[in-house]
C-alpha cells in the first residue's frame, strides 16, 4: 500500500486547521422531524464519524427558506431561529470530538420531492426534469415540471443563501458548502439543457455560472472573512447520472475560473469515480480541472473509499481534502480503521440502509 500520511496531514481550510485530510461527504438523509428540526438521530449519527477519527463534516443538504427550497419530507432546515438551536447541539457534539463542521444550504429547484410550505416548483426554465422521483426518499412518478423563476425571485434566493449563512454561523458551524451540483437549483442553472432563459443568467456559459458567482460574494459579504465558504459542482444528477457538460474542458475552464475569482474558500467536486478522466479529450480528472483553472483548495468525491486512490489523488495534487459516502457509511471509523490497518467493511445498502434503520443516504 502506498504511505499512507498523506491522508492525515493536517490541512489549513479557510481559517479552520484540519486534523486530517478526509471528511464525510453530504448525504442526503430524512431523520429530521416534520418542521426540520435535528433529532437525537442525527446527532449520534454525525458525532459517531467524529469519534472515528474524521477531521471535516459536511453536512447533508439543508433547506434555506419557507419558500421553495425545500427537497424532502423530514429534510432538516436553517430557517427558523429553533431550528438554529437543535443545530447548535449537534455542532457542539461533534466539536467535542475534534471534527469541523460545514453545512451545505441547499435549494433543490425542479426536483423537490415534498416541500410542508408551497406547492409546485422553480426552476431557470419550464423544463420537465428528466427520470422519476427518487423512490428512496418516497417520491413517486415523473418530477413536475416546473415554473420559471422571476427576477425578483432569484434575488429572493441569493438573500435565502446569504440568511441561512449566516443562521449557520451562529449555530457554531466553521462554513458552509453552497450546493451547486447534483441537478437541484443552482446545477440547473449551469446546466444547458435546464436553462433555456435569455436574460443575463441564460445563453452563454459565463450567464450561467453568473448565480453562483453573486451567491458566493453575497454571502462573503455577510458572514466575513473568518467564516469558511465553499459551493460543491458535479456534472451528474441525480436524476441524470451520466451526464457530462457539452462544453468539455472549455466550460470547465470558464466555470472554474469564473468561481475562483470570488472569495470562495475551497471547491467541493464530485465524480461517479472521481480518479477516472473527466472527459474523453483529456486524462484530467475533474478535480485536477478544477484546481487547474480555480486555483483553490479542491475536495475530491467519488468512491474514495479505496485508500490507494484516495491517496494517489491527494499525492498528484488534484485534491487537498477526501470526502467519503459509501464507505464513511459503512465505516463510520475508517480514519482510525486505516490508521491501525485494520478490515475495512464493505458497504452493503440492504444491512446499513434497511427501512428499520430509518436512515437513508445517497451519495452519487
Amino acid at each position: 500500500m502506498s504511505n499512507i500520511k498523506s491522508l492525515f496531514e493536517p490541512f489549513n481550510l479557510g481559517t479552520a486547521t484540519l486534523k486530517n485530510r478526509v471528511g464525510v461527504a453530504p448525504m442526503t438523509r430524512i431523520s429530521a422531524t416534520e418542521k426540520g428540526f435535528v433529532t437525537d438521530k442525527m446527532i449520534n449519527y454525525y458525532r459517531s464519524f467524529a469519534e472515528g477519527g474524521f477531521g471535516l463534516i459536511i453536512t447533508e443538504g439543508t433547506y434555506i427558506d419557507d419558500k421553495y427550497s425545500q427537497t424532502y419530507d423530514y429534510q432538516p432546515g436553517i430557517v427558523f431561529e429553533e431550528q438554529v438551536e437543535s443545530w447548535n447541539k449537534l455542532i457542539n457534539s461533534v466539536h467535542a470530538e475534534g471534527a469541523k463542521v460545514i453545512m451545505q444550504l441547499q435549494h433543490s429547484g425542479a426536483l423537490s420531492q415534498g416541500n410542508r410550505f408551497v406547492q409546485g416548483t422553480i426552476a431557470p426554465s419550464s423544463v420537465q426534469p428528466k427520470g422519476e422521483q427518487l423512490t428512496f426518499y418516497s417520491g413517486k412518478g415523473p418530477y413536475v415540471t416546473p415554473r420559471e423563476i422571476t427576477k425578483e425571485e432569484i434575488a429572493g434566493v441569493i438573500q435565502s443563501f446569504v440568511a441561512s449563512a449566516k443562521r449557520a454561523k451562529s449555530a457554531g458551524a466553521e462554513g458552509i458548502e453552497i450546493h451547486g451540483a447534483n441537478g437541484y437549483l443552482l446545477d440547473e442553472f449551469l446546466t444547458d439543457y435546464t436553462n433555456q432563459r435569455t436574460d443575463e443568467y441564460g445563453g452563454s456559459v459565463e450567464n450561467r455560472v453568473r448565480l453562483l458567482e453573486e451567491i458566493v460574494q453575497a454571502i462573503r459579504a455577510a458572514v466575513g472573512k473568518e467564516f469558511i465558504v465553499g459551493i460543491r459542482i458535479s456534472q451528474a444528477k441525480v436524476n441524470d447520472p451520466t451526464h457530462k457538460w457539452a462544453g468539455k474542458e472549455k466550460e470547465a475552464e470558464i466555470i472554474f475560473t469564473k468561481l475562483g475569482q470570488t472569495e470562495l474558500d475551497y471547491i467541493h467536486v464530485t465524480e461517479y469515480k472521481a480518479w477516472e478522466p473527466a472527459f474523453d479529450s483529456s486524462d484530467a480528472t475533474f478535480a485536477a480541472l478544477a484546481k487547474k483553472y480555480s486555483k483553490l483548495p479542491i475536495i475530491a468525491n467519488g468512491h474514495l473509499e479505496d485508500t490507494e486512490k484516495a491517496i494517489k489523488l491527494l499525492e498528484s495534487g488534484d485534491a487537498d481534502i477526501v470526502t467519503l459516502g459509501k464507505g464513511a457509511l459503512a465505516n463510520h471509523d475508517w480514519v482510525q480503521k486505516v490508521q491501525n490497518g485494520e478490515h475495512l467493511r464493505e458497504f452493503n445498502a440492504e444491512e446499513i440502509l434497511s427501512p428499520s434503520a430509518v436512515i437513508k443516504d445517497f451519495e452519487l
